[in-house]
């Protein structure tokens, strides 16, 4: 209950700062579609006042350790976003998972499927871009266990936030960071999250990137991860992307990710 009250007092000091909305979507070109997959960086820009954004794809990840094998495979990790204000954008997300576990390369029968906790959030744009001062985003979630499959319910509601950054490097190139917190796992302990994300785009249309993103349990050894993939845009409201990655310490051999983003004009 402590870390719902936390949750919703830092919900309600984002939206206070609500008051520098802005017009510009009204009266410009709406830009090209920011999404916030393939990568673990969250943006710090929401989705423009009225417009509805759905992010999409498959996954997959395994790893080995003493002759037993773990794969999962998430077939939907499908993320619904609302433009809510011009600054303000609502989240909702559902993954459904299937895990299977070798034992010297054989598959166990238990087969492990279904839905993950149901992800309910909000994303607010605090500042722009201005100068040496980056673009500056605030994000939170909630997981509640009421919506998940019997194998991957927890006992207690998920809570994370963080704050996100964003720089512009040059015409073709720029750097997003984020950094905050997650309580999950039916664990007390929070677990500090970091990303660190360079994209770089190749052409108007296609780009790439490379991250290193993990975090710090405060009763546990950290992890640390990277990826690395490029995107696609076929035009400013559709984007295909593609990522590759693995662990910088133990815990994940290999991660295979492709998907699709649409943005559906209001």
């Amino acid at each position: 209950m402590k870390l719902i009250k936390t949750f919703l007092t830092l919900v309600i000091l984002s939206v206070s700062n609500l008051s520098f909305a802005q017009t510009e979507t009204k009266t410009e070109e709406l830009g090209a579609l920011i999404t916030d997959r393939p990568d673990a960086t969250e943006s710090p820009t929401a989705v423009p006042k009225g417009f509805l954004q759905v992010e999409t794809g498959g996954f997959y990840e395994s790893f080995e350790e003493n002759s037993i094998k773990t794969e999962n495979f998430i077939y939907n990790t499908t993320l619904v976003r609302y433009g809510l204000l011009d600054n303000l954008e609502l989240r909702l997300g559902w993954n459904f998972i299937e895990g299977q576990t070798s034992i010297n390369g054989k598959k166990l029968e238990n087969v492990t499927s279904g839905f993950d906790p149901l992800l309910l959030g909000f994303k607010t744009t605090i500042s722009k871009e201005k100068g040496a001062m980056p673009e500056i985003g605030f994000l939170g979630h909630m997981y509640l266990p009421f919506s998940a499959s019997t194998d991957y319910k927890p006992e207690t509601t998920g809570v994370d936030f963080r704050f996100s950054f964003a720089h512009t490097l040059s015409e073709k190139s720029s750097i997003a960071y984020n950094i905050g917190a997650a309580w999950g796992n039916d664990s007390p302990e929070a677990a500090y999250i970091y990303t660190v994300a360079y994209g770089y785009s190749i052409t108007n249309k296609i780009g790439v990137y490379a991250e290193i993103y993990g975090d710090f349990p405060e009763d546990n050894k950290a992890n640390h991860l990277w990826d690395a993939g490029l995107t696609y845009l076929i035009n400013k409201n559709v984007q295909l992307d593609a990522t590759v990655g693995s662990s910088i310490t133990k815990g994940q051999d290999i991660l295979l990710s492709a998907g699709i983003s649409f943005r559906i004009p209001k």
